[in-house]
């Protein structure tokens, strides 16, 4: 997978449909004024100022700026945004294996600059070997035959390149509770491999990995769900795409981009960051848990 290619459409569509809100806001047009000038319903504009249309025509956007008076300059900036909006992202062969709702976090995934996590459970995807992977899969989709495990293996694999790209790799700051290092995926066999990967990985100057002991308790004074923090670069406009909190459970997840839940999960994962162990004694602590499991071999 090319760096050029990595983002998929996700984050084109979101700048796109943000420039023409801000644009569209910045006349004083309301939503309702300017679908009208363009002959569209509410709905349809409002899908794409949030970024939730799937299809976007240069020719439309080219119409809605010289609606909103935008340069020429800007208005080719804004048709190469929907260009990139309209291709299909990387992970499309996957679609069939991708539960609704999770390809908006791939887009956003892939073109991240920064991840910060917590993972209280289990090793994040991003950090999973094949084998930790595929025991977690066939624990949580039974009735998935083996071709289609692997092509979730695969799947995950190719979404970690992120992390490993020659240029410009997201930086990551993994913060796992200890319960983590002692939860059996697979067999002992399995967990050797996966913790000796994690304190290797951990060596990368793009990732730092923090492990949060059992004995500091609970930090924020309860206790809380995984979630991953995601810091964007600047566009093509030397804009910044906003931070945006991914937050899991069972069935899914939920997504926080107001201010005021970002600043808290921000402040969270701080504190979480400073309660754990250092990156040393993290990775210190990883290869002693694999060296025990390896001795129940």
């Amino acid at each position: 997978m090319s760096d050029d290619h990595s983002a998929g459409s996700t984050l084109p569509r979101r700048q796109l449909g943000r420039v023409l809100r801000e644009a569209r806001e910045g006349l004083g047009l309301t939503l309702e004024q300017a679908a009208k000038h363009m002959e569209w319903g509410k709905s349809t504009l409002g899908r794409v100022e949030k970024g939730q249309a799937e299809r976007v025509r240069a020719r439309e956007v080219a119409d809605l700026c010289q609606l909103y008076g935008l340069s020429d300059e800007r208005t080719e900036v804004m048709k190469n945004l929907a260009a990139q909006a309209s291709t299909r992202s990387w992970w499309y062969p996957f679609s069939d294996l991708i539960a609704a709702g999770f390809n908006v976090y791939l887009g956003l995934e892939a073109g991240a600059a920064g991840l910060s996590f917590y993972q209280p459970l289990v090793v994040p995807g991003l950090l999973q070997t094949a084998e930790y992977a595929r025991a977690m899969d066939r624990a949580y989709f039974p009735e998935d035959s083996p071709a289609e495990i692997d092509r979730r293996i695969e799947l995950r694999t190719r979404r970690q390149a992120i992390l490993q790209r020659k240029r410009n790799p997201a930086m990551a700051t993994v913060v796992l509770h200890e319960t983590v290092l002692r939860t059996v995926v697979g067999s002992p066999r399995i967990m050797t491999a996966q913790l000796r990967h994690l304190a290797d990985l951990g060596t990368a100057d793009n990732i730092t990995i923090r492990v949060l002991p059992f004995r500091t308790g609970l930090p924020l004074g309860v206790g809380i769900a995984p979630f991953v923090i995601l810091d964007f670069a600047p566009d093509v406009r030397g804009g910044v795409e906003p931070t945006i909190v991914f937050a899991e459970n069972y069935t899914g997840g939920m997504y926080f981009e107001e201010r005021g839940d970002v600043d808290r999960y921000r402040a969270a994962h701080l504190t979480l960051r400073d309660a754990a162990l250092g990156a040393d004694i993290s990775r210190t602590l990883l290869r002693e848990a694999a060296r025990s499991f390896e001795n129940e071999r």
